[in-house]
């Protein structure tokens, strides 16, 4: 199955490639792997929340927003080869804003982790870092990049920006 018919399937939709707040471009292809940029959980341009984990925002949160942040990250990597290209996912950096004490950031990880797999089956298992951070941009609870492995001589797409 494509995986823009899994993510029919499962009733997600991925978003539009949210603006960089800095000097950067969302994501980009080196060979056969695509690199995201940190994505925060933005929804229609706007954080659903700030603050950190431990202190203003709960683990379940935490972890709705971490899922957020990756449909960001994968609308990057769709808008430089297709969702459809994608083979596997590589890697996931999670950074979680963590109160001092906060030790829970793996299962906040796991709201990313655990979409990839329901989208990608097998080939969104994936290695993993959960990184606790005193601050994010902006304010955001969390933040997201991956690494994909896509088909070979997957051509980058015009894409209207």
């Amino acid at each position: 199955m494509r995986t823009s018919e899994k993510l029919k399937e499962l009733g997600i939709e991925l978003p539009g490639v949210a603006a960089p707040v800095a000097a950067y471009v969302p994501a980009t292809q080196v060979g056969n792997q695509v690199w995201t940029s940190g994505q925060l959980p933005f929804i229609n341009g706007v954080l659903p929340a700030t603050g950190r984990l431990g202190e203003d925002i709960s683990v379940e949160d935490g972890a709705a927003y971490a899922r957020t942040a990756v449909l960001n990250a994968l609308a990057a990597v769709d808008s430089v080869v297709g969702i459809d290209n994608v083979t596997r996912v590589l890697k996931v950096v999670g950074f979680v804003a963590s109160a001092p004490g906060f030790h829970q950031q793996p299962a906040v990880i796991n709201g990313a982790s655990e979409v990839l797999g329901e989208i990608f089956g097998d080939a969104g298992q994936h290695a993993r870092s959960a990184v606790g951070v005193a601050e994010l941009p902006m304010g955001a609870p969390v933040e997201v990049e991956i690494i994909v492995e896509v088909a070979q001589n997957t051509a980058t797409p015009t894409v209207e920006r």
